[in-house]
């Protein structure tokens, strides 16, 4: 069954690594196919390797519904579970640990500037979320209060999570949350970033419909001329 989607996540999954996003065994993909049913991708294969024997069908108790013999989910599909339960417009995760983004979440720095178009359109501001241990119920909890809110997080140190309405849309908002954090250390290098002004904010805002960009998109961290309220 899904034998196209689980091409399309073998997809993903080899981007992910030829973009050294997922050094080793690093990071996991699922996407929602049925009400309580999610595919998934293998623990322990590098992502280079993901082919679709290595996805598998759980359940919403990470039961497996339908695999390869042996096959097992990462203890990590657990945080994509908690996505799902409170974001019923989810319909695909992303976990990696993009360079860029590792380092903000390593340095406890959320993404939360203003300061490039394509972000105010598709992501916002993104948090960070406070360190949690992997594998345990820490992680989904600690990422549950941002769910409301939030499309992309930061993981302190550890990586970065994204959501979307299906595979493509919460993969590129990796892509852009990695741009983001790339473009964040280089002006940070040249002297801090000039954040767009509120009414350009609006403006930029507005466009989401036309774009017809889907997910969730939160307010203003702060403005940028400290006289508007």
């Amino acid at each position: 069954m899904y034998e196209q989607l689980k091409e399309e996540i073998s997809t993903v999954c080899r981007r992910m690594w030829q973009r050294g996003w997922a050094a080793a065994n690093d990071g996991n993909v699922t996407v929602k196919v049925a009400e309580g049913q999610y595919l998934a991708t293998e623990t322990g294969i590098s992502k280079a390797d993901i082919t679709p024997a290595h996805i598998g069908l759980i359940d919403g108790e990470m039961r497996v519904l339908e695999a390869r013999e042996g096959f097992r989910p990462s203890s990590e599909i657990r945080m994509h579970l908690r996505v799902y339960a409170e974001r019923p417009d989810a319909g695909a995760v992303v976990h990696a640990h993009p360079p860029y983004c590792c380092g903000f979440a390593c340095a406890h720095l959320p993404l939360d500037d203003y300061s490039l178009i394509g972000t105010v359109v598709t992501l916002g501001a993104v948090p960070l979320v406070p360190y949690a241990t992997p594998s345990t119920e820490e992680v989904p909890e600690s990422i549950a209060p941002y769910l409301a809110e939030h499309d992309a997080l930061l993981l302190a140190n550890h990586g970065a999570l994204t959501v979307g309405t299906d595979l493509t849309a919460a993969y590129y908002r990796m892509e852009t949350l990695e741009q983001q954090a790339h473009v964040s250390l280089i002006t940070w290098l040249l002297g801090g970033a000039a954040e767009i002004p509120r009414p350009e904010i609006d403006r930029l805002i507005a466009l989401r419909a036309r774009y017809g960009t889907t997910g969730r998109h939160p307010g203003y961290r702060k403005y940028s001329d400290p006289d508007e309220k």
